[in-house]
C-alpha cells in the first residue's frame, strides 16, 4: 500500500480530547471519576434557545440553508458586534460556521500560505499550532512567564518577528491561563500589529465569562485594526451550545471572501435548525448567560480559596473563561505525569499544561464548568494526593 499522509500522521490527536475520553470510559467502565478535562458548560442549553430550535424543525427547517448564515442570523451577529463590542460590519463580512473551530480554521485557510509564520501567545488552546500546520504554515510560540502571570509584553512580540510573520492568534480570556488582556496589552498588541502590518485572529469565544473588575476588549474595535482583524466567536461557551457546532467568523471584506469560498468547497454550511437557535440566543433575552457566569464565578472563588491551603499547589486568581491553571511547585513529575498520576490515583481527569505549549510546563488545567459537589470532592482527592508528589 502507498503511504499516507504525512502531514496528517505529523499532527498528535487533541490532548484535551484524549484526556476527557479516558475519563468517559472510566466513568463507562463503574469508575468514580471526575471529568475536569473539557470545556464544557454543566448547563442546560436555555429553554428559549431549545424552543426556537424545535419550532424550526418542526416548520420544515431541515434542508440545506444559505451556505454562509440565513439573513436572520447575519443580521443578528452583526447587530451583536455592534452593540457589545463596537465592532461594525455588514452581513457580508460574516460567516457562520459548524462550530467556532471550523471558524480559525476557515479564517487561517483565507490568509496564510505555506511557510507563513503565525505567531501564538503561549500557553494557546491545543488546537491552534496543528490548525496552523495543517495549512502548512509555521506556528511560533510566544512563550509567556508564568511567574509573570503571562502578561504580554512589546519585548516578547517583537524577540518573536520575523519578514515570515503574518499573523497573530489571541484568545482573551484565555484558555488555559484565565488571563484577560489589560487595555495595556491591547494597546501594545495593537502597535505592534499596525507597526508590522500583521493580521490579528481574535478568539473571542469566552467573552461573557469575565469577572471582578477585568473586561473583555475586542481587538477589531481598536483604532487601525478593523481592517486586519479576523473576529471569531460562537455560542459554545457561553449559552452552553457545545453540541450545536454553531460559530462565526467577522473578517474584512478580502478575507471574508475566501473564507466564504473555502467553506463552499468543504462543509458547506452549519445546519439549518441551528441557525435558527442562535438567533433566539443573540437576540433574546440575556439572563441565562449571566447566570451561569455567576455561578462559574462562585466555583472560581471555592477553587482558588481551596487551592491555595494544599501546599505544593499555586493558583493565582483567574480574571476569565472557566478554567483553572495552578502549578505544582514540589514535585519532579512532568505535567504529562502529573495529570496521568492524577487520573490513576486521584480519579481526575485533567488535561497537562505542557499540552498548551511549553509555556504552560508544571501546571495542569482543571474545568471549573461543573456542579460545585464535584469540585468540593477534587479539593479532597488533591489535599491527599499532592502530598505525595513530592
Amino acid at each position: 500500500m502507498k503511504p499516507l499522509s504525512s502531514l496528517v500522521s505529523s499532527i498528535a490527536p487533541s490532548v484535551t480530547a484524549m484526556m476527557m475520553q479516558k475519563g468517559r470510559d472510566l466513568a463507562r467502565a463503574g469508575v468514580e471519576v471526575i471529568n475536569l478535562a473539557g470545556g464544557e458548560p454543566d448547563f442546560p442549553t436555555p429553554p428559549h434557545i431549545v424552543a426556537a430550535a424545535n419550532a424550526a424543525v418542526a416548520a420544515g427547517d431541515t434542508h440545506y440553508p444559505p451556505t454562509f448564515g440565513t439573513p436572520e442570523l447575519l443580521d443578528a451577529i452583526v447587530a451583536k458586534l455592534a452593540r457589545e463590542n463596537n465592532v461594525h460590519v455588514t452581513p457580508a463580512q460574516v460567516m457562520v460556521t459548524p462550530g467556532a473551530k471550523w471558524a480559525l480554521y476557515a479564517a487561517l485557510a483565507a490568509v496564510v500560505d505555506p511557510g507563513d509564520e503565525v505567531m501564538l501567545l503561549d500557553p494557546s488552546w491545543v488546537s491552534y499550532a496543528p490548525m496552523v500546520e495543517l495549512h502548512r504554515a509555521i506556528p511560533v510560540r510566544v512563550a509567556l512567564q508564568s511567574d509573570d502571570n503571562f502578561a504580554l509584553t512589546p519585548d516578547l512580540l517583537r524577540a518573536h518577528l520575523s519578514p515570515r510573520t503574518k499573523l497573530i492568534m489571541v484568545n482573551s480570556p484565555n484558555n488555559p491561563t484565565g488571563r484577560v488582556l489589560s487595555a495595556d496589552e491591547i494597546n501594545a498588541l495593537v502597535h505592534f500589529a499596525v507597526e508590522n502590518d500583521l493580521y490579528v485572529l481574535s478568539d473571542e469565544i469566552y467573552e461573557h465569562i469575565v469577572f471582578a473588575q477585568h473586561k473583555h476588549i475586542s481587538l477589531a474595535a481598536q483604532p487601525g485594526m478593523a481592517e486586519r482583524t479576523i473576529t471569531v466567536n460562537g455560542f459554545s461557551k457561553a449559552y452552553a451550545m457545545t453540541g450545536w457546532r454553531l460559530g462565526w467568523l467577522a473578517a474584512p471584506p478580502a478575507i471574508a471572501k475566501l473564507a466564504r469560498t473555502y467553506q463552499t468547497q468543504s462543509v458547506t454550511s452549519a445546519a439549518s435548525f441551528t441557525m435558527a437557535a442562535g438567533v433566539a440566543a443573540l437576540n433574546g433575552p440575556q439572563d441565562c448567560v449571566h447566570a451561569m457566569t455567576a455561578a462559574y464565578a462562585e466555583r472560581r472563588r471555592f477553587m482558588h480559596d481551596a487551592l491555595k491551603e494544599i501546599p505544593g499547589v499555586e493558583c493565582p486568581p483567574v480574571e476569565g473563561a472557566f478554567y483553572v491553571f495552578p502549578r505544582f511547585t514540589q514535585t519532579r513529575l512532568n505535567s504529562l505525569e502529573l495529570s496521568s498520576r492524577l487520573l490513576d490515583k486521584a480519579l481526575i481527569a485533567t488535561t497537562p499544561g505542557v499540552a498548551f505549549g511549553a509555556a504552560g510546563e508544571g501546571h495542569v488545567r482543571f474545568s471549573i464548568a461543573t456542579h460545585m459537589h464535584d469540585l468540593e470532592r477534587t479539593i479532597d482527592r488533591l489535599a491527599e494526593i499532592v502530598p505525595t508528589l513530592a
